[in-house]
C-alpha cells in the first residue's frame, strides 16, 4: 500500500504567484515527515501488478500495454545490481579531456571508471580536436548507453604564456650548492648581502628565462616565453615575483631589455602550455592590468559560438568578476540557440571573484572552485575558508559545485597519490561538494584512470563513513523558492529527503521534467541514492553533475503518478535493478505529492 500527501492547486494559478516577504511554511508538510501516517494524508490504493519491460515481455506473468523504455548509466547499473542502493556513489567526477585521453578507448575507461562530465579546456588544442573528441563522447553515449555531460572552459582574458614552441611541457630548474665564502657581496636586485667569514652561504644559481611579448619564428630562443598580454614588459619591476600557474614555478625579474623580461627561477617547477601567470611586488598582487581586462575575449566569443554550434551542455567562464557577466552570457546563449539548455558555470578563481561570490553564484547556473589560480590571488592559507565558503554557499543556493585544481597533482608523473592529497580529496567530500575534478592529471597524465579511481574510491569510503556515523547534517538550508509553486515544492523536497533518512528508504524516485526538483533533493544531501526520471536527453546529461542524482531517461511519462510508478518498477526489476520490498519515496514536479511505498 503507498501512503501519499498530495497538494493539488492549479499550475497557471501558481506560474505568477510571488512569494510574500512573512510566506508561512505549510505546517502539513512538516507534520507528514516526522509523524506517520498522518489522519490528513490520503491513503491510496495499492500499486497495480508490474507491467511490461522494454522488451514486451510481461513480469510476474501479467502482461500489458507497452510502457516503453529508459536509460541508465551501465556503470551504475551494474553497481547497483552487484551491491545495492547504499553503494552508489553520490560525488560525481569531472575529468579534464587531453591527449592522454582524447582516444576512443580512453574515453570509454574514464567512463567505466566512474566519469560523469567530460571537461574540454579552450585554452589547448584547436576546434577541430575539441569537436572530435564531443563527438566521441556523443557516440560513446549512444552506442554504450553512458549519460557523459561535456562541459567547455572558456580561456579568459587574464594574463598567461603562449604555446611553449609546440612542446607539451618545460622544467624550469634551480641549481643550488653550498660553499665556504671568505667575505663576500651577493647582489640580486641591486641589493647587496654580506657575508662573514668561515660561514656556508646558500647559492641559487637559478636558470634565466626570458617572457617576452614578441612573435617568435621557429625555432624558438631556449629558455623563452611568450606572454598574450602587450603591456607585460611595461607593467613589471625589477624585483618583482613572477607565479606561473598559481605558484607552481617562480621567477624573480631580474632585467627589462625592450620587449622582454628577463627572469630568475627561484622555486623550479613543470611549466606548461598557456599557464596563467600572476606578479607579485612588495607582497601584494600587482592587479591594476588585469582589472581591465574584460571577462570574456574575443577568442571566448568564438569559442562559446562554438559550444553553443556543439551542442555542449556546461560552459565553464574563468576569472568571472561580476554577476553582469554571467547575465549578458546567459542573454547571448538564449538568443543565439533558443533550443539549447546549456548552463553556465561560474569559475571563482581571483579576489574579485570572491568580493561579489553571492550575486555571481546566484546568477550563474553553478558554479568552480579553481583553486590554482584562486591560490595565486589570495594567501595559501586563506584557499581551505574560501573553499568551504563557496560549497556551503552553493549548496545553501541550490547550485552545483566542483572542487577543482590539483587534487592529486603527484599522479601527473607518479602511479600512486601522496596521503596529503587524499586527505584533501577526503576534506571536499565531506563538505558535500557535488563533484571533483582532474585536471592535469586526466588531461597529460600518466595514470588517468589510475587518478580517476583514486577520487571514486575515496569518495565512496568517505561517504560510508559518513552515512554509518549517522551523521545526518544540521545545516538549515535557507528558502530559495521565487513563487509560491516553488516553495512548495522545495517544502515537499526538504520534507522527503528527512523522512528519507528516518525511515531508512532504499531510494527517493523524482519525476522531473526540468530537473529542478531533483536539484532540490539533490541539496538536501539525504542518505539514500536519489533516481531523477526525465524524457529529456540534455536535462539527464545535466543532472550527472549534481551529487546523489542517478538520472534516468524515460521515453514518456504521464502525469498520473501511479502510471509512472508502475512503469519504473516495472521497467527496473525486469533489469534486476530493484526488488520486491525496497521502500521507495516518490516526489514528482507535475503533481506535488509525497508517496511512501514498497515496491510490489
Amino acid at each position: 500500500m503507498s501512503q501519499s500527501l498530495n497538494f493539488l492547486i492549479p499550475s497557471s494559478r501558481l506560474s505568477d504567484t510571488t512569494v510574500p516577504k512573512q510566506f508561512p511554511k505549510p505546517s502539513l508538510i512538516s507534520t507528514f515527515a516526522t509523524r506517520l501516517p498522518v489522519a490528513k494524508a490520503h491513503i491510496r490504493r495499492p500499486i497495480a501488478a508490474v507491467l511490461t519491460s522494454d522488451n514486451g515481455k510481461g513480469v510476474g506473468g501479467v502482461v500489458a500495454a507497452d510502457v516503453g523504455s529508459f536509460e541508465v548509466d551501465l556503470v551504475t547499473e551494474a553497481e547497483l545490481k552487484e551491491n545495492g542502493f547504499r553503494s552508489t556513489r553520490r560525488t560525481k567526477l569531472v575529468a579534464t579531456i587531453g591527449p592522454a585521453t582524447s582516444g576512443s578507448e580512453q574515453l570509454e575507461a574514464l567512463a567505466v571508471g566512474g566519469m560523469n562530465v567530460a571537461r574540454i579546456n579552450m585554452c589547448h588544442g584547436t576546434r577541430e580536436w575539441h569537436r572530435l573528441v564531443i563527438e566521441r563522447v556523443r557516440r560513446l553515449n549512444e552506442e554504450k548507453g553512458y549519460a557523459v555531460a561535456v562541459m567547455m572552459d572558456t580561456e579568459g582574458s587574464e594574463i598567461h604564456m603562449g604555446d611553449l614552441g609546440g612542446a607539451p611541457s618545460a622544467k624550469a630548474e634551480v641549481h643550488s650548492l653550498y660553499v665556504p665564502l671568505m667575505r663576500f657581496a651577493l647582489v640580486i636586485g641591486g641589493k647587496g648581502v654580506a657575508y662573514s667569514p668561515d660561514k656556508l652561504a646558500y647559492l641559487m644559481d637559478g636558470e634565466i628565462w626570458t617572457f617576452s611579448v614578441r612573435a617568435f619564428g621557429s625555432p624558438r630562443p631556449e629558455r623563452t616565453i611568450t606572454v598574450n598580454y602587450d603591456g607585460f614588459a611595461e607593467d613589471v619591476k625589477v624585483g618583482d615575483e613572477l607565479l606561473v600557474d598559481g605558484g607552481m614555478v617562480r621567477f624573480e625579474v631580474i632585467e627589462k631589455i625592450g620587449p622582454d623580461v628577463k627572469c630568475l627561477c627561484t622555486d623550479p617547477g613543470l611549466l606548461l602550455p598557456r599557464a596563467n601567470l600572476t606578479f607579485w611586488r612588495d607582497g601584494s598582487l600587482v592587479r591594476e592590468r588585469n582589472a581591465m581586462l574584460p571577462t570574456v575575449s574575443s577568442k571566448d566569443w568564438l569559442d562559446i559560438d562554438f559550444g553553443i554550434a556543439e551542442g555542449v551542455d556546461f560552459i565553464a567562464i574563468s576569472f568571472v568578476k561580476s554577476a553582469e557577466v554571467i547575465n549578458h552570457l546567459k542573454s547571448y546563449i538564449k538568443a543565439r540557440a533558443r533550443d539549447s539548455d546549456i548552463s553556465v558555470i561560474a569559475k571563482i578563481e581571483s579576489i574579485d571573484s570572491l568580493k561579489n561570490l553571492e550575486e555571481i553564484i546566484q546568477a550563474s547556473d553553478g558554479a568552480m572552485v579553481a583553486r590554482g589560480d584562486l591560490g595565486a590571488q589570495i594567501p595559501l592559507e586563506q584557499v581551505p575558508s574560501a573553499q568551504q565558503k563557496i560549497v556551503q554557499l552553493c549548496r545553501q543556493l541550490n547550485k552545483p559545485v566542483i572542487v577543482a585544481s590539483q587534487l592529486l597533482e603527484s599522479m601527473i608523473e607518479y602511479p600512486t597519490p601522496t596521503r596529503a592529497e587524499v586527505a584533501d580529496v577526503s576534506e571536499a567530500v565531506r563538505q558535500r561538494a557535488d563533484a571533483l575534478m582532474l585536471s592535469g592529471e586526466s588531461a597529460m597524465g600518466q595514470f588517468p584512470d589510475k587518478a580517476l579511481t583514486v577520487l571514486r574510491s575515496v569518495s565512496l569510503r568517505i561517504e560510508r563513513w559518513w552515512r554509518e556515523e549517522k551523521r545526518h547534517e544540521a545545516m538549515e538550508l535557507q528558502d530559495i523558492a521565487a513563487s509560491f509553486s516553488d516553495s512548495i515544492s522545495e517544502e515537499i523536497c526538504n520534507s522527503a529527503a528527512k523522512m528519507a533518512n528516518n525511515l531508512e528508504v532504499d531510494a527517493l524516485f523524482v519525476y522531473t521534467k526540468t530537473g529542478h526538483m531533483a536539484s532540490l533533493l539533490s541539496r538536501c544531501r539525504p542518505d539514500c541514492p536519489i533516481f531523477a526520471f526525465t524524457t529529456t536527453t540534455s536535462v539527464r546529461r545535466r543532472l550527472n553533475l549534481q551529487w546523489g542524482l542517478i538520472p534516468f531517461r524515460l521515453s514518456c511519462f504521464s502525469d498520473d503518478m501511479e502510471s509512472n510508478l508502475n512503469k519504473t518498477f516495472s521497467l527496473l526489476k525486469a533489469r534486476g535493478m530493484i526488488k520486491s520490498g525496497d521502500l521507495v519515496i516518490a516526489v514528482s514536479d507535475m503533481l506535488q505529492s509525497i508517496q511512501v511505498m514498497n515496491v510490489p
